[in-house]
């Protein structure tokens, strides 16, 4: 008889201070089979970890390895604990799906059919600087914020208008103008959209569009609530995602 297979969570361990773990994060690592971590979770984490007696195997990538060959093996090993019916929490520094590899462990889960959760976590984007108290935005300073990576070449940052990722705040009444602007400046009529309404809450919905299209929709289906936007090609792969928590 075939164990009935494990669940995978996919968790932010937030930039470093236990204490700015979620409770969810918490949760699922409470209930956690085996805590598979990268290396930018924090020292004080990992003591934190041993201290409760959990099965942590470090899965890490030094600057030297090859981030593809490594991948490889984290998937082998997520796969492998699953099979066995065990809950699996995949451990990663600050947010799974900003700046990490958060979302080419989704598709492989899903590729496998293994179920799988991702829990949010604090990103160093806005974790690090907020407890430096440095701030980043403010009305009469800045209304917007890069975020780049340096590995890239510094000419490349100026094409995140028409090529990026675009993630627009209290923008639900004025999608309509924003999104003829951003035509009008060279982005695709058909460049994906996510408006996601009432985040994490649980009347929380996701409605999947393009730019040319998107305000219409917003209108037909009466969206009012609080909305984040997300413009570009990465939009996709959520919506493929997506369909796994639906089913």
């Amino acid at each position: 008889m075939s164990l009935k297979k494990g669940k995978v969570y996919l968790v932010g361990a937030g930039p470093g201070d236990p204490e700015l773990l979620t409770l969810k994060a918490l949760r699922a690592i409470e209930q956690a089979d085996v805590i598979l971590y990268d290396k930018l979770v924090g020292d004080r984490i990992i003591s934190f970890l041993k201290e409760m007696g959990k099965n942590i195997i470090y899965v890490g990538k030094d600057s030297r390895e090859s981030g593809g060959k490594k991948q490889k093996e984290i998937n082998r090993l997520m796969k492998k604990f699953a099979l066995q019916g065990k809950k699996v929490v995949r451990l990663k520094g600050g947010d799974p799906f900003v700046f990490g590899r958060g979302s080419i462990e989704a598709r492989f889960l899903k590729d496998e059919g293994i179920e799988f959760e991702v829990i949010p976590g604090v990103s160093s984007v806005s974790g690090v600087p907020t407890h430096a108290c440095v701030p980043l935005t403010h009305p009469d300073f800045s209304t917007a914020l890069l975020v780049v990576s340096g590995r890239e070449e510094v000419k490349k940052w100026s094409e995140v208008l028409l090529e990026g990722t675009i993630v627009i705040l209290m923008g639900r009444d004025k999608i309509g103008d924003i999104s003829e602007e951003l035509i009008k400046l060279g982005r695709d009529p058909e460049t994906p959209v996510a408006v996601i309404e009432n985040g994490t809450l649980e009347s929380e919905r996701t409605i999947f569009s393009n730019l040319s299209d998107v305000s219409d929709l917003l209108k037909k289906n009466n969206v009012n609530g609080p909305a984040i936007i997300v413009v570009g090609d990465i939009v996709t792969m959520g919506e493929e995602l997506r369909e796994t928590k639906k089913g």
